[in-house]
C-alpha cells in the first residue's frame, strides 16, 4: 500500500514538473510486426502514427469507441475566418455540444487551409464543415446534425470531456471532393 502511494506521488510530481509528457510512435515493419517506441520509426515503416501522451493535447483513447471509429472514417474539419461572426461561433458551439472532435482551419490567414477549401468547395466560403470528403457550405444546424449523425458522431458530449478542437498541425489534410467546380 505504501509503495503504491509513493508511486502515485512520484507520478503526480513528475506530471506537475512536466516530465510526464512524452511522444509514442506506433508503426508496422516490413514483416507486418507492430512496434511501439519513444524513438521515431525507420523510413521504411508503414502506418506510422505519432501520439503525444501526458498533457500534449486531447487523448482520443478516452473517447467512446464509436467516436474513435467515426474520427478514423470521417475526420471533421471546420473552415472559418476571423470575420465569420455568429455563424462560425454557432458552428463551433454545435460541434462542442455534441462532443465531436474537430480541426479548425483558418481559410483566410493559412495559405494551405485556403487552398484546401478552394479545392473542397470551389470558393472561400465560411463556415464550411468537412466530414471526411463531404463538405457542407454555410451553417445550417439541421443539415450539419444530419451529416454528423450519418458519420456516426455522438449527439451529446460525455461529462468531463475537454474541448473537442484539435491542433490543425497534427490533423490529416481532408481530401478534396473529386470534380468540385469553382463557384461563379
Amino acid at each position: 500500500m505504501r509503495t503504491m502511494q509513493a508511486a502515485l506521488a512520484l507520478l503526480a510530481l513528475s506530471a506537475a514538473l512536466g516530465y510526464a509528457q512524452s511522444t509514442v510512435f506506433k508503426w508496422t515493419d516490413k514483416d507486418g510486426k507492430v512496434h511501439f517506441s519513444d524513438a521515431p520509426p525507420p523510413d521504411d515503416a508503414k502506418d506510422a502514427v505519432e501520439r503525444r501522451m501526458g498533457g500534449g493535447g486531447p487523448d482520443d483513447s478516452n473517447l467512446p469507441y464509436a467516436t474513435q471509429e467515426a474520427m478514423r472514417r470521417n475526420p471533421v474539419s471546420i473552415y472559418v475566418s476571423s470575420d465569420c461572426g455568429d455563424d462560425c461561433e454557432q458552428a463551433r458551439d454545435l460541434l462542442e455540444k455534441r462532443g465531436v472532435p474537430y480541426t479548425e482551419r483558418d481559410a483566410v490567414n493559412n495559405p494551405d487551409d485556403k487552398e484546401q477549401l478552394k479545392k473542397l468547395v470551389g470558393a472561400l466560403y465560411v463556415p464550411t464543415l468537412a466530414i471526411g470528403d463531404k463538405p457542407l457550405k454555410g451553417f445550417q444546424e439541421d443539415q450539419w446534425n444530419s451529416a454528423l449523425d450519418s458519420a456516426g458522431y455522438p449527439r451529446t458530449r460525455l461529462p468531463g470531456q475537454g474541448s473537442m478542437r484539435r491542433n490543425a498541425a497534427e490533423a490529416p489534410t481532408p481530401p478534396a471532393t473529386p470534380g468540385a467546380a469553382p463557384e461563379k
